[in-house]
């Protein structure tokens, strides 16, 4: 299998094949983000990638989800991705799901008629990088995209009958305003009507702006105690049926859970972390060591 520079994927994906069909990120300028800043974005071969489908049926004999990396796969126009997902379905023909990480602008790109005939060849669930509902915090980040871009293109994934998964940032809009962040969040995330919210948190890594900005005092963190309320308001406000994927290793608590049906157990970890940790450590912006 060719993989170039890092492939990074959700925990989530750990057992399913991951199919390279770019390398890098298209976008590359998120200011909290330096996953592929020595990556040249680059797509793959159709020839390449039948080569790693053969080996991977050698290898794995059935496949009933694929990954498709890199940084943001669904980038590549409707044209490309429907013949990939032909010869994925060929090697695999029992292949339930071909899914990857999308951006907002990615779904912007496509027509209905092609999202909704990407679906019907099993390109029907997407890891979505919508960030953050507050419209400051989508600003800072740079990601290229509006808050209104994020409702309208979400909503058109529904409509063609994509499931999508939307990644969030606990701590995404600095200190003093975690509970903004949370209640657009929540209502992003009830309008949206997502198969699961996946719940990272800010970080800044390397030489990021973000980490600029937090050395040169532009970017105030928040305070991990922040976080924790951040991420219990975020709890209490959704109010659809939809799976709360908090198990990244960037946060303080993690688990996974149900929502609304798990909302009062998962509450009350969140608080039981809070009665549980060090004061100076709630204080604090403690020094993460993952994206």
């Amino acid at each position: 299998m060719k993989y170039t520079g890092p492939t990074y994927r959700p925990p989530y994906e750990a057992n399913s094949l991951l199919l390279q069909v770019t390398a890098g990120c298209t976008h590359n300028k998120c200011t909290f983000c330096t996953m592929y800043k020595d990556t040249r974005f680059s797509i793959e071969s159709l020839e390449q990638v039948e080569t790693d489908l053969r080996e991977a049926k050698e290898v794995y004999g059935k496949v009933k989800r694929v990954f498709l990396v890199n940084g943001d796969a669904f980038v590549l126009s409707a044209s490309r991705l429907k013949p990939i997902a032909e010869k994925v379905i060929e090697y695999f023909p029992e292949v339930e799901v071909i899914t990857m990480y999308a951006s907002i602008n990615n779904i912007k790109s496509k027509t209905d008629q092609e999202l909704e005939e990407l679906s019907d060849l099993r390109i029907n669930d997407l890891w979505v990088g919508t960030e953050s509902g507050h419209e400051p915090t989508l600003d800072y980040m740079n990601k290229g995209f509006s808050l209104k871009d994020s409702y309208e293109q979400l909503e058109r994934l529904n409509r063609a009958g994509i499931r999508h998964i939307d990644i969030f940032i606990f701590g995404g809009a600095g200190k003093g305003k975690g509970i903004e962040n949370a209640i657009a969040n929540a209502k992003l995330i009830n309008a949206s009507k997502p198969a699961g919210v996946s719940m990272t948190t800010m970080g800044a890594f390397g030489d990021s702006r973000l980490a600029q900005d937090v050395e040169t005092g532009k970017f105030l963190p928040a305070t991990e105690l922040e976080v924790l309320e951040e991420q219990k308001k975020l709890i209490e406000l959704i109010d659809i049926d939809t799976a709360y994927l908090g198990i990244h290793g960037i946060n303080t608590v993690t688990f996974d859970a149900m929502l609304p049906r798990d909302r009062e157990h998962a509450v009350q970890r969140v608080e039981n972390a809070i009665k549980r940790l060090d004061k100076e450590f709630l204080d604090s912006v403690p020094e993460r060591y993952s994206i």
